[in-house]
C-alpha cells in the first residue's frame, strides 16, 4: 500500500486490499450463490450472528419470552459472515443488503421479511405491545434514541472498530477521527443517563436494547482488543451504571449467548441453554 495515496479520477475495486474482510467485501449487491435457508417450527425465523446488531434481536426475543409472550418463540440460525453466508440466495431474499440480522415473520396467515435491526425491534415491540411507549411524547423520545443509535453504530463499528482493529495498516488520522466520535457518543449517552434511568425515560425500551449492545461491548472491554482502555471508557460512570443494570437482566444474558462462539451457535428452544456453564447465565 503506497505511503501517500493519490486519489484517482475514477475509483476501481482492489480485490486484494489486505483488509480483514477483503475476501467477502465487494462493490456489488445480490446473491453470489444458490443457498436455501433452513426453517424451524417456531413463528419467527431469525438468521443472524452474535454481533452487536444481531444480539439486539436475540435479547428482544428473550425479553419477550421472559415477559410471558409464548407467541415470541423463535429459531435462531447462524449466519457466518466470515464465510459469506449472507450472500446466499435465501438470505438475500430476506435482506437485499446482505447484513445480519434478518427475520422471517411466519406468525400470521402471510409470512413476510423484516430486515435491519432497528426495524426488527420496532416490529416486535409493536406486535407484542411492549418495550415501546404508547404515549406520544414518550414514544417520540424512544424513537429518537433508537434512531440515534442506528445512526451512530457505523461510526463505532465501521469507523473506529475497523481502523483501530481490522485495517491492514494503522492510519493516525482515521483512528483519531473515529475515536473522537466514539467518545463523543459515549458522552452523549453519559449526559442523558446522568439525568434519566434509561435512555427514553424511567422505563426500559428498545432504545436501551439497541444502544446497550454497542456501548456495552466497549465498556466491558470485549470489543476490538484493548479499545476500551484506549478510549478510557471507565470515565463514563452513568453509562457504566446503566450497562450494569441491563447486564443483570436474565433475558439479556441469554440473548447475548445466541449465535455466538461463547454461547450456542443456534437456538431452537429454551432447553438449548442447558448445555452452557451456569455462570454464563447467572452473571
Amino acid at each position: 500500500m503506497a505511503e501517500e495515496y493519490v486519489v484517482p479520477k475514477v475509483w476501481t475495486w482492489d480485490k486484494d486490499n489486505g483488509g480483514a474482510f477483503a475476501n467477502i467485501n465487494r462493490p456489488t449487491a445480490g446473491a453470489q450463490s444458490e443457498v436455501e435457508l433452513p426453517r424451524g417450527k417456531h413463528p419467527f425465523q431469525l438468521y443472524s450472528l452474535g454481533t452487536p446488531n444481531g444480539v439486539k434481536v436475540t435479547i428482544m426475543f428473550e425479553e419477550l419470552l421472559a415477559a410471558g409472550f409464548a407467541g415470541a418463540e423463535y429459531d435462531a440460525w447462524l449466519i457466518n459472515i466470515g464465510k459469506g453466508d449472507q450472500f446466499g440466495s435465501g438470505f438475500v431474499a430476506l435482506n437485499p443488503n446482505s447484513k445480519i440480522p434478518a427475520l422471517l415473520d411466519a406468525s400470521g396467515p402471510e409470512e413476510f421479511r423484516v430486515f435491519e435491526s432497528g426495524a426488527i425491534l420496532v416490529h416486535l415491540a409493536e406486535k407484542f405491545g411492549v418495550f415501546l411507549p404508547t404515549a406520544v411524547k414518550e414514544r417520540a423520545e424512544c424513537f429518537s434514541w433508537l434512531m440515534w443509535q442506528m445512526g451512530s453504530a457505523p461510526f463505532i463499528g465501521g469507523g473506529f472498530g475497523h481502523f483501530y482493529n481490522y485495517a491492514p495498516i494503522k492510519i493516525e488520522y482515521a483512528i483519531n477521527r473515529y475515536a473522537m466520535e466514539t467518545k463523543r457518543l459515549f458522552d452523549v449517552a453519559n449526559n442523558r443517563l446522568r439525568e434519566s434511568r434509561f435512555l427514553a425515560g424511567d422505563d426500559y425500551t428498545i432504545a436501551d436494547i439497541a444502544a446497550y449492545t454497542w456501548l456495552g461491548n466497549l465498556y466491558r472491554k470485549e470489543a476490538y482488543g484493548d479499545a476500551g482502555d484506549f478510549l478510557s471508557v471507565d470515565e463514563y460512570e452513568s453509562v457504566g451504571r446503566w450497562i450494569g443494570e441491563i447486564d443483570a437482566r436474565p433475558a439479556v444474558r441469554r440473548g447475548r449467548l445466541v449465535n455466538s462462539q461463547r454461547g450456542i451457535a443456534e437456538r431452537h428452544s429454551a432447553a438449548d441453554f442447558d448445555v452452557l456453564d451456569p455462570a454464563l447465565l447467572n452473571g
